[in-house]
């Protein structure tokens, strides 16, 4: 477990960093909760159990949270996805499936707190969710207030069995009912991208869904970077591009491939939502998970998506992402997608550096700092379908860092 405690260590210096840079705070622009200033973390049910959920499974996945550290970390969120619900009552109240979670929501949400967590939920912006269960449309007010009595920190809203209604039309009136609650309650969009939400989600919701789901494969990981990267711009703090929950740990990809995955989710500032079994982890499923380098670019104050800004090689499979952090910084992304290894160059052009500027550069895989400092351009060897996920810090800043 050493490295986690040396991560943390330089967790604090980035903080520090930042701190002694005098930065502003930010300022939430999505739904008015206040919610949202930096991605939010946590585990969903949905990827590895589907609707195999019940009230013990959930309390299992907050223990095993708090268990393995994840939970002092960040993964503070414990969502339940689809199923829960069975019916609505007489009065139109939703109503929790009595097998599955016997004690009910409000129950439920008192023991995820008592563990110092906070709780989601979902629900749909239909008539039905997408496994047949009570949606939210037309009951946006009722629902709304029954979450809050409940206690419930986070709401997934999906798209399924929507009339054919805009999604302009739907969305909004869950925000307005949220925002009657008087509770906070982070609002999810879960739109699949059909109807570019980046452009219109970001008064409304905390953050939004730019894809399809996802899928625990290397061309699903690729393809939906891709599609969420042409959204960068529309995302900051209290407003995030989504695209969609993490596949780490759940078996379809190697090592290699998950951290590529966790690295650009990171850079892209996604909220990061674990989506494997994490009672039955494995140690490499840890390491990924808890990187708090890695996570550190994602909470990253200055709250700025980082997007793809080369291609190298003949197929242009070897790709360079980057983006600002707080402090100066840049967080730099060697992204080999080919089948083969190779050199990958990061020019200070195509990252945002003045080409003249001497940089030292941590390593957030290897935990170091690579010996000496680089100008104008820096190359490293990548290894097929995986990622290295560094921080470009300008050398005057060095002591900060403890480097001599």
């Amino acid at each position: 477990m050493w490295p986690l405690a040396m991560a943390t260590r330089i967790v604090i210096q980035l903080l520090l960093c930042a701190a002694l840079c005098c930065l502003p705070s930010p300022h939430a622009h999505g739904l008015n909760n206040g919610l949202g200033l930096t991605p939010p973390m946590g585990w969903n049910s949905w990827n590895f159990f589907g609707c195999k959920i019940s009230e013990q499974l959930i309390q299992e996945m907050a223990d095993a949270l708090v268990t393995s550290g994840l939970a002092d970390i960040g993964y503070t969120y414990v969502n339940i996805d689809d199923c829960w619900a069975s019916h609505r009552d007489n009065e139109g109240n939703l109503v929790a499936d009595k097998k599955s979670f016997p004690s009910g929501i409000k129950f439920l949400a008192d023991k995820i707190h008592a563990k110092g967590l906070k709780i989601g939920i979902y629900s749909d912006a239909g008539i039905l969710t997408c496994q047949r269960r009570p949606g939210s449309l037309y009951h946006e007010l009722q629902d709304a207030q029954i979450f809050a009595s409940w206690d419930i920190d986070y709401l997934k809203y999906d798209n399924c069995f929507n009339l054919g209604i805009q999604p302009q039309n739907r969305y909004p009136s869950m925000a307005v009912a949220l925002n009657k609650t008087n509770r906070p309650i982070y609002f999810s969009i879960c739109e699949w991208g059909q109807n570019d939400p980046a452009k219109w989600a970001g008064e409304i919701g905390n953050s939004w869904r730019t894809t399809d789901d996802i899928k625990d494969k290397w061309q699903s990981i690729v393809t939906i970077a891709d599609i969420n990267n042409q959204w960068a711009a529309y995302a900051g703090p209290g407003a995030w591009n989504d695209p969609d929950m993490l596949e780490v740990g759940n078996g379809g990809m190697t090592f290699n491939e998950y951290r590529a995955h966790f690295s650009i989710w990171c850079l892209m500032k996604a909220p990061l939502l674990i989506g494997c079994d994490v009672r039955n982890m494995t140690s490499e499923t840890f390491e990924i998970l808890s990187n708090v380098e890695a996570i550190a670019v994602n909470q990253d104050i200055l709250g700025v998506q980082g997007s793809k800004v080369s291609k190298q090689g003949s197929g242009e499979c070897l790709e360079v992402w980057a983006g600002p952090l707080s402090g100066s910084r840049v967080a730099v992304a060697l992204w080999n997608r080919c089948s083969y290894g190779n050199n990958i160059t990061a020019s200070w052009g195509d990252v945002g550096i003045v080409s003249d500027s001497p940089m030292i550069v941590r390593d957030l895989w290897e935990h170091r700092f690579l010996s000496g400092s680089f100008i104008g351009n820096l190359t490293m060897y990548v290894e097929s379908h995986d990622c290295k996920l560094l921080i470009f810090i300008p050398e005057e800043q060095k002591l900060y860092y403890g480097e001599q």
